[in-house]
């Protein structure tokens, strides 16, 4: 997670023998886990603290599209039973596949993260737990009892303290820098060097993973796999370290995406991956062909396995609007990929062998990736979700280590110094241009968010499944750690 890279460059700043100081009006739980990297954490006197433990939510649709007389038509495939993502649209709670899965992954998250916060607090991880259990910290005063806090401070005890520290008195100006100072700097300072004669290529995926252009935050095939081959084109580029921030998507846009990575190692060219939240399904299928992979212990990645999913609107036109259909075929099922009818035996049949070729094909892509057997793949696969932590354990991850230790790892494996080696793919867009083109899309996205709320970005993946129906790769759940 960010919160994890945040921490750890905190972490390191500190061995510079310099203090950091942490300071918040409310914490969160993704929050304190930052700030118990700092020397001292302070927080104001009538402010929350929410420490409650994780909580994993699924959002279920099945009831809702009964009433519709909407038929989701999915397709699993073979021996898929972790590949949850489509189980909103059939069942109204968990699998007990899913819960297997579910518990494995946010416990491992929790006290991966309980570690952190104990070694540095100097706390016992029990008692870190029993006062999630017992909501010990809606009471702040507590969590100072308990030395989970060093202090409740208003804004102007915490500038006092700040100027004692640093020696200087309250009548003279602190020497500091401005938050506005940073927003004029570019998103990412690796972009300003030098890149004329760059040896690295650092290409950023971030977002779901679709077919065409995409955008800053979203993967398109196109896009992403024109900067890899921008990169393989480049004589000087000797390496590619692939920023992935996905929770998949597409199967065929991972699939194009993939291939791109392929001519890269064939190019002679080292493939570093760099996991951030997410790597997974799609993600981690354009992921898999890397010469090294680098992940965070909380990273969400794996999740190998694919769905089909036509939507099938024939009742609720007919039933609730009135809206019929007719047709004439030249063949018999010329209206394969009609979303006005339900797919037929056979159909269903010929739709399943196109899921099992394409979960087939995945199952070697990472095979000869990782250089694993099939069979060893497959018995970490089935659409089952790990953190890094347990990838790592389990072969689909070589290192944990964020960003800075890939582009090390790469400038060291092609002997070359780091500083003025790197250019980032691909450009991005420009912001002026995005915000005008697709204006109604945009407002309509606007609404779906303050409609939906905190369950946005759930509805959202729903929404682009149903706009783009097909065969996915894609996470089975969506991921908010409050």
């Amino acid at each position: 997670f960010p919160s994890h890279d945040i921490r750890t460059l905190l972490l390191d700043f500190k061995k510079s023998g310099k203090w950091v100081l942490a300071y918040g009006e409310n914490y969160s739980q993704a929050d304190y886990y930052v700030a118990s990297a700092a020397n001292e954490v302070y927080m104001y006197p009538t402010g929350m603290f929410n420490w409650t433990g994780l909580n994993a939510e699924v959002m279920f649709f099945k009831k809702m599209l009964d009433n519709l007389e909407i038929d989701a038509q999915v397709i699993r495939g073979r021996d898929n039973k972790y590949k949850s993502a489509v189980e909103p649209f059939l069942y109204d709670k968990m699998s007990e596949p899913n819960k297997e899965q579910m518990k494995v992954l946010i416990d491992g998250i929790w006290n991966e993260m309980i570690v952190d916060i104990s070694n540095a607090r100097k706390i016992e991880a029990n008692q870190l737990n029993l006062a999630a259990s017992e909501l010990r910290y809606v009471n702040t005063t507590r969590a100072v009892e308990d030395g989970v806090l060093d202090g409740l401070k208003h804004y102007d005890e915490i500038m006092a303290l700040v100027n004692e520290k640093l020696g200087v008195s309250l009548t003279e100006k602190m020497p500091k820098v401005e938050y506005s100072d940073y927003h004029d700097l570019k998103r990412d300072p690796i972009a300003e060097m030098p890149a004329d004669h760059a040896a690295i290529a650092v290409v950023y995926a971030v977002g779901e993973i679709q077919s065409g252009k995409g955008s800053d935050e979203v993967i398109g095939s196109d896009r992403i796999a024109g900067a890899l081959r921008k990169a393989r084109l480049d004589d000087k580029i000797k390496a590619v370290v692939l920023r992935v921030n996905s929770p998949g998507g597409s199967a065929l846009a991972s699939d194009v995406i993939w291939r791109e990575t392929e001519l890269i190692k064939q190019a002679g060219k080292k493939l570093i991956v760099s996991m951030g939240d997410f790597a997974a399904s799609g993600g981690y299928y354009i992921a898999c062909s890397a010469d090294r992979i680098f992940a965070n212990p909380q990273t969400i990645t794996g999740s190998i396995g694919v769905f089909g999913i036509i939507p099938n609107f024939q009742n609720v036109l007919d039933h609730k609007l009135g809206i019929t259909f007719d047709r004439y075929e030249t063949h018999p099922h010329a209206d394969f990929y009609s979303i006005t009818k339900p797919f037929d035996d056979f159909e269903l049949q010929r739709m399943n062998e196109h899921i099992v070729q394409i979960y087939d094909d995945f199952l070697m892509r990472v095979s000869k990736g990782r250089k694993m057997t099939i069979a060893q793949v497959d018995s970490v696969a089935r659409g089952r979700v790990w953190t890094g932590l347990d990838a790592k354990r389990i072969g689909l991850v070589d290192e944990l280590g964020g960003l800075s230790a890939a582009l090390n790892y790469a400038a060291k494996e092609i002997g070359v110094e780091l500083k003025d080696n790197v250019k980032v793919l691909p450009e991005m867009q420009d912001p002026i241009e995005a915000l005008f083109k697709d204006e109604a899309e945009a407002k309509a996205d606007l609404i779906l968010k303050e409609v939906a709320g905190a369950h946005y970005p759930a509805w959202k993946q729903v929404k682009n499944m149903i706009d783009h129906p097909g065969v996915y790769a894609q996470l089975p759940m969506v991921w908010n750690w409050r």
